[in-house]
């Protein structure tokens, strides 16, 4: 188990011609031949599961999406490569590597869905792959992948929420990304049905056109597509766990000897994922926590035999999330990391609940405070994290519950570890080897603003 690949190639993929000399194109052709009722069940019997961090089940995804038949309205499908959450770089790798597959998922998707306009958002800044989207959207279009597609590359900000399926509606639409109260299932792009945000309509009565269900699917979980549909879900859920077949793409940064992007088997220790990826923990310290991003809570140091699958690492109260792994050694102060990842989602919380915005910003100054003194109440932070959460829109909120709240055992036993300035931010790119943090998020303000 580990090595076997799906979505990576040891070279990058760098024409459509390649692709399609390797087997690519071989979804569009499934669904030409046999419908798209065939793919629904493909993807449902895989068992594929969303790669953006949830882990939703992509077939059910899909078939919700169709329910409802045209008086739901038009419908939408857009590939969300926005990664924001510290310590990934999967999908930019992905891109970067090969566009193709992932273009390819969302034109079966578009298929799949009857939709007639696609969206690709990633952040502006992310220039390599905006340049490497657009070169392969000009080839696939030549070669008449999107007949009645209408496809487009949407840059978005740089803020967390971009990454955040609602909010993302939001920025595709013009807007900033706050998100908005219901799903994209339920109300998608281009309606004036209730959202309840700040561009939402004035009528609360659904637009006679339909809600316009949307399908949102992380960069990879397109990816995988073709060769599901192509291959059959019985050749997919041959690689994997039974609960979480397939491949995931992991990302290996902080404190090891290397940083970098591999696609393993799911189920693969995390341990084995650490040394193959980052030669382990740089200087031969110990490893003390392994964030999985800032959704999860932390895993221990003692825990790396645990499989990397949705199962087994919720099986021992943390979770898999985009498979992008920070490793921080023995040198880590427990408060010192509550306080970077509980200012990262203070920072980044929109502001439109105020549990959420100002429970943030509490805890974030408990714990800053308890830098300095080295002294937690205790009782008052554990009752901030309790209704930080209240009437809460997206999952920001819950992540500062489960990572800051995994930390509190080790704060109350007095754990000290050196001070390190820790930095909880997205990766901007890799250089050598090493992944550079963006260090100007050291001074965004919880506003989204920058010191001149």
């Amino acid at each position: 188990m580990g090595r076997r690949r799906i979505l990576l190639s040891d070279e990058p993929v760098d024409s459509l011609a390649a692709y399609e000399a390797a087997g690519g194109g071989a979804g569009l052709r499934t669904l030409a031949d046999h419908g798209p009722d065939r793919i629904l069940d493909e993807l449902e019997a895989s068992g594929l599961r969303g790669r953006g961090g949830a882990g939703f089940p992509t077939g059910l995804k899909w078939r919700s999406i169709v329910a409802g038949g045209p008086a739901a309205g038009e419908r939408f499908v857009v590939a969300n490569g926005a990664e924001g959450e510290p310590g990934t770089f999967k999908d930019r790798f992905l891109v970067r590597n090969n566009p193709y597959s992932m273009l390819e998922g969302l034109a079966v998707s578009a298929g799949v869905t009857g939709a007639r306009r696609a969206y690709v958002a990633v952040k502006s800044s992310f220039a390599v792959e905006i340049a490497r989207l657009s070169e392969a959207l000009v080839e696939t279009a030549e070669a008449g992948w999107w007949p009645d597609v209408e496809v487009s590359i949407v840059g978005g900000p740089e803020e967390y929420l971009f990454g955040e399926e609602k909010a993302l509606l939001e920025v595709i639409e013009g807007e900033d990304p706050l998100p908005r109260q219901f799903p994209p299932y339920v109300y998608g792009l281009f309606t004036t049905s209730p959202q309840m945000g700040w561009s939402a309509g004035q009528s609360l009565e659904r637009r006679d056109e339909g809600a316009n269900p949307t399908l949102v699917n992380n960069v990879e979980t397109l990816a995988n597509v073709p060769a599901i549909v192509s291959r059959g879900a019985e050749w997919f859920r041959s690689i994997g766990t039974s609960e979480s077949p397939g491949t995931v793409l992991c990302t290996i940064s902080g404190d090891t000897a290397r940083h970098g992007v591999e696609e393993f088997e799911m189920g693969t220790p995390v341990g084995e994922i650490i040394e193959t990826i980052g030669g382990g923990v740089a200087g031969g310290r110990i490893l003390r926590y392994l964030l999985s991003g800032v959704s999860n809570p932390v895993l221990r140091g003692d825990r790396l035999a645990t499989p990397a699958s949705h199962e087994a690492l919720s099986g021992v109260g943390a979770g898999l999330g985009t498979g992008g792994f920070i490793v921080f050694d023995d040198r880590t102060d427990p408060i010192e990391l509550a306080h970077a990842v509980s200012r990262f989602l203070w920072i980044e919380s929109c502001g439109q609940c105020p549990a959420c915005k100002l429970g943030t910003e509490h805890v974030t100054s408990l714990l800053g405070r308890a830098i300095d003194t080295r002294r937690v109440d205790l009782g008052v932070l554990s009752a901030r994290l309790n209704s930080v959460n209240d009437a809460a829109r997206c999952y920001l909120p819950t992540q500062e519950q489960r990572v800051v709240g995994s930390l509190l055992a080790d704060v109350r036993d007095g754990v000290v570890g050196e001070h390190r300035d820790l930095l909880i931010a997205p990766i901007s790119d890799l250089v050598d080897g090493r992944f550079v943090t963006a260090e100007r998020h050291r001074s965004k303000r919880p506003d989204w603003t920058y010191p001149d």
